[in-house]
């Protein structure tokens, strides 16, 4: 078996015009994977320098291969079983900006580089007012942006050709806007000047972003076979789902510069982030809210044989297309590939989704991800949508805990004040105090939930049917 390296393996010199703040799995599973084949169906023709955004990273585990590493995409792609592995080589070199900070600053002045692409986690987005211009390097990561920033402005004596274009992928609703304001603070901050400031706005775009897909990461049980299929010794395999989507709220001319939907990718260019974070959530997140529940006391414990069963496979769909699909405004086609895509990556073959494990803070989420959709539906149709309402009873059943009709243990886990609520609530024995004061506890909703027409009545009767035949019968009930 070859060690994985330029000597040993093909890798091609290409300009570098991207910076990467971030060497993990996701962004190397998801941009690079994006960036390599935009290099190989079109022109695009750019290498990627990934910087360390914390002290402590894998560059040096990178730069050992040569930034060389391979992605196994894993999962359904319109019904066929897809096990890909692809080597990547779109990396020229990795940074670690706290030993090499000469070489980071002096990405500024690389007059071909004309992208900043972060993942920096949710919390990489913030301001630190500790941080100084003089620092070697700032500790935030918008820190170190504005010093890149602020050095290339000088470079080129405020050219506008040289701005650059901001894509951050951290998974926070409208990150773009947060990371530009952010900015703005280290430019008050550190007294940069209002050219500076005029140039920013006017020769760079920070636009936000909404990213999708699944990254496991590094495949531990399957490595071994994996090292001995491609016949190299690869210690960065990343291992994702099939399904990717890159939403970027940026003008067309930005797209006609990050040519993606030639390469034939899922990546969108659009006026707004804002319809497609709440497709996203309604229909991806919201779905699997209150499939979790009603499946677990179903006697069922994957998502992927959820998908499969006879009777809750038909609930899934229910929730899906017939009551959440029909509270958004994106036009039907694109709700309905969506919707199609998502179940394909519920029954990924590859992934054991243990149903449990999105049972955490089960109401919180259900509050986000599924409540709006229920108030919609009621205003749009006058009626209450069955299936989220059973959800909901679902969740109230699972938090009583205590055995399945199997013996399997039922463990709900969430903030205390709502572990108390529950547990106080059915102390009653009473399904009417228990749903008027789930509905009331507006610590949960921020508002009473007994408001909304129907709900309470609603939501006791499935509490009751589920007490009296199980969970299993009750959902036959309202397909």
């Amino acid at each position: 078996m070859k060690a994985l390296n330029k000597e040993t393996a093909p890798k091609t010199q290409r300009p570098e015009r991207i910076i990467q703040f971030g060497e993990g799995n996701f962004l190397r599973a998801f941009v690079d994977w994006i960036i390599y084949n935009m290099n190989q169906k079109t022109d695009f023709n750019s290498s990627v320098v990934v910087v360390q955004p914390i002290d402590k990273g894998m560059v040096d585990m990178l730069n050992a291969q040569d930034d060389l590493y391979h992605v196994n995409l894993q999962g359904l792609d319109k019904g066929e079983v897809v096990n890909s592995l692809t080597m990547i080589d779109v990396i020229s070199r990795a940074l670690n900006p706290y030993s090499q900070n000469d070489e980071f600053m002096k990405l500024a002045e690389q007059p071909e580089m004309r992208f900043v692409i972060s993942n920096t986690t949710e919390a990489g987005i913030a301001f630190d007012p500790s941080c100084k211009l003089e620092d070697a390097p700032a500790s935030s990561y918008p820190g170190k942006l504005t010093q890149l920033l602020y050095h290339r402005f000088k470079t080129f004596n405020g050219d506008k050709t040289k701005g650059l274009i901001i894509f951050p992928c951290e998974l926070i609703f409208l990150n773009g806007h947060k990371l530009k304001e952010t900015i703005y603070q280290y430019i008050e901050l550190w007294n940069l000047g209002n050219e500076f400031k005029t140039w920013f706005e006017e020769a760079c775009g920070v636009y936000a972003t909404l990213v999708d897909r699944i990254v496991p990461g590094f495949p531990r049980k399957d490595i071994a076979a994996i090292k001995e299929k491609l016949q190299y010794d690869d210690n960065l395999v990343v291992q994702a789902e099939i399904f990717h989507l890159w939403v970027i709220e940026a003008p067309q001319e930005v797209a006609k510069e990050f040519p993606a939907d030639k390469a034939g990718l899922n990546v969108l260019f659009v006026p707004s982030e804002a319809p497609y974070h709440e497709r996203k959530v309604t229909l991806l997140n919201g779905p699997h809210t209150v499939l979790s529940p009603v499946a677990y006391l179903s006697g069922v414990n994957i998502v992927r044989e959820a998908c499969e069963h006879e009777v809750i496979g038909k609930y899934i769909h229910k929730v899906m297309f017939d009551e959440l699909m029909e509270t958004l405004n994106l036009p039907k086609d694109e709700l309905e590939k969506f919707a199609n895509d998502v179940l394909e990556r519920f029954n990924n073959p590859f992934v054991d989704h243990a149903v449990t494990s999105i049972m955490l803070n089960s109401f919180p989420k259900y509050e986000t991800r599924d409540l709006p959709g229920l108030k919609t539906y009621l205003e749009r149709k006058g009626e209450l949508p069955k299936g989220l309402v059973l959800g909901l009873a679902a969740i109230i059943t699972y938090y009583k805990g205590g055995v399945r009709a199997d013996g399997a243990e039922i463990v709900p886990n969430d903030a205390p004040e709502i572990m108390n609520l529950l547990k106080e609530l059915w102390a009653t024995g009473c399904t009417k105090k228990v749903t008027e004061g789930v509905l009331a506890a507006d610590f949960i909703w921020g508002e009473d939930l007994n408001k909304i027409p129907g709900l309470a009545e609603a939501v006791k009767a499935n509490l009751d049917s589920i007490q009296e035949k199980g969970m299993l019968e009750t959902v036959k009930g309202i397909l």
